[in-house]
């Protein structure tokens, strides 16, 4: 783990940076105390970083779980009530792992993964554009289309033009200026470039430029466009932040329907999340998803004993890790403690930092995530690779993440029944001679009951007087649909005096009496002809 420690620390200090206003900004959206957000993210840092398999995954509380936080907040009558379902949610995570449900990840499409990245990206820079020029009244970390402000992410970026803050705006733009100028030209200059990231000094910049015109009327940054991490006066009161569930709640029934909420979204975020990571990680490491729902679960349980939202792994701070180039778990961790040390220690030197600033540096996140010459690269795959991914993104960009990756499932689902419905046989028209149609159907290696109608079209066209040979030599797997369907036929055959050849490994047969016996089936099974 600290093989790769010069590259690790530089990264956590980008995803501190990137982790800190989204912490804060969830916890807003959501309802719930400024400083739950900050204690989702300590422990996605440092317990989640520690116990999952993940290389470059980073967890905290996630925008996804944002709307059912606000609602089960007020349905339970309660932040600490909540919070039992919050504990509740990370055991049936654990319980998800025991049980290896980690694989269902596995089974959504490349596009729509691709997809999901891209609607991410194009979300970040969308939703940072009234953060970059200083209009902030949507809180960070609400990625959803309809925001808790009543307006939409186009609406919201129409009402910056009539609301530009010089000052914020000035900063933003030498942020991203230094930013540009260190990933294009310094970091190729120097080790000491690589060690020390752009975002720390674009941020350094941002909070002098800040102490620097706190007197001028044009320039001034209001507080508003400032980081609020919530700053206790003593150790007490820092104590106080913190809340406890209320285990009284636990005989509500809404309480484990909230958990059960909680559990299926998080898995599922974090899931997609890893699918995504690692096609990111340009050294291709393989995160046990098993283990990341145990590690997840154990994060949620701890976060909810102690007042915090719910975790999932999080795209947004995975992928700005990998672009600074983390490479093990420890930035992941070091990222954690650095959340805690200074909310303890500098509140107030944090309530310094411009949001622009931090707008500016996930501009640069969303940009490599939303790049546009991948536009082009799906566009090239073809309709089953590109109708998938940009369903997606639209999906994303209209809605949420949910609701972009399940269209995006939908329509690749869709994309495969075609495909398989194209693909269940080959029909040859071998001869026309005498009178009598001579046709040969050869079936696919599979044919499943997704190939009925594909196969039912076929056989209904077949004119009178044809004399029809059916190929299975190749056919390794024949589900019984397919075989009952050739039995119903063979009754029409007569009547269209239709003969009928079957070829296969069991022998060669014309109009069997039966097929199902010829397969020796019993009904409702299937068939393996291997």
């Amino acid at each position: 783990m600290f093989k790769h420690i010069k590259s690790d620390i530089p990264a956590s200090i980008v995803v501190f940076f990137v982790a800190l206003p989204l912490c804060l900004g969830i916890a807003l959206a959501s309802g719930a105390p400024l400083f739950s957000g900050v204690i989702a993210g300590i422990i996605g840092g440092v317990l989640v970083g520690a116990l999952s398999g993940s290389k470059i995954g980073v967890s905290g509380p996630a925008a996804g779980l944002a709307a059912i936080v606000l609602t089960a907040i007020g349905t339970l009558g309660g932040y600490e009530n909540f919070l039992v379902a919050v504990v509740l949610g990370g055991i049936i995570q654990m319980v998800f792992g025991v049980l290896k449900a980690g694989v269902i990840g596995y089974y959504f499409p490349s596009s729509v993964i691709k997809g999901m990245l891209t609607g991410i990206g194009i979300i970040i820079i969308l939703k940072q554009i009234p953060h970059f020029f200083g209009y902030d009244p949507d809180p960070e970390g609400d990625w959803a289309f309809f925001q808790v402000d009543g307006e939409n992410t186009f609406s919201e970026i129409l009402n910056t033009i009539n609301n530009i803050s010089p000052g914020a705006t000035l900063i933003a733009i030498i942020g991203l200026s230094i930013l540009l100028l260190w990933d294009k030209v310094l970091s190729k200059k120097g080790k000491v470039f690589q060690i020390i990231q752009g975002p720390l000094v674009a941020v350094a910049v941002g909070i002098l430029f800040y102490v620097l015109t706190q007197n001028s009327e044009v320039l001034n940054i209001s507080k508003e466009h400032l980081v609020s991490v919530p700053v206790p006066d003593d150790f007490s009161s820092f104590i106080g932040q913190f809340s406890f569930p209320n285990f009284g709640a636990i005989s509500n029934p809404q309480v484990w329907i909230t958990a059960f909420t909680i559990a299926l979204v998080a898995s599922l975020e974090t899931l997609l999340c890893v699918e995504a990571t690692d096609k990111l990680d340009p050294h291709k490491n393989v995160t046990p998803t098993n283990r990341e729902l145990l590690a997840q679960g154990a994060g949620n349980i701890v976060s909810g004993m102690i007042g915090g939202l719910p975790i999932t792994q999080v795209i947004v701070r995975s992928s700005a890790n990998i672009q600074s180039n983390g490479r093990t778990k420890l930035s992941a961790i070091i990222h954690g403690f650095l959340l805690l040390i200074s909310v303890i220690l500098i509140p107030t030197l944090l309530n310094m930092i411009p949001l622009s600033v931090l707008a500016a540096i996930l501009f640069i996140v969303g940009f490599k995530l939303a790049k546009p010459a991948l536009f082009i690269k799906m566009y090239k795959l073809g309709w089953k690779q590109s109708i998938p991914f940009f369903v997606t993104v639209i999906g994303i960009v209209f809605g949420d993440l949910l609701i972009g990756i399940t269209l995006g499932l939908v329509v690749g689902i869709i994309v495969i029944l075609l495909k398989s419905y194209q693909n269940s046989h080959f029909l040859h028209i071998e001869d026309n001679s005498d009178g009598k149609h001579k046709i040969k159907m050869t079936l696919a290696e599979e044919v499943t009951f997704f190939n009925k109608g594909a196969i039912l079209k076929e056989l209904d066209n077949l004119p009178h007087n044809t004399y029809l040979e059916i190929d299975i030599l190749n056919t390794r797997y024949l589900d019984y649909d397919i075989v009952e369907i050739l039995e119903d036929f063979s009754i029409k055959a007569r009547e269209r005096n239709i003969d009928i050849k079957l070829i296969s490994k069991r022998g060669v047969v014309e109009n069997p009496p039966s097929y199902v016996e010829f397969f020796e089936q019993r009904p409702k099974s299937k068939l393996s002809l291997s």
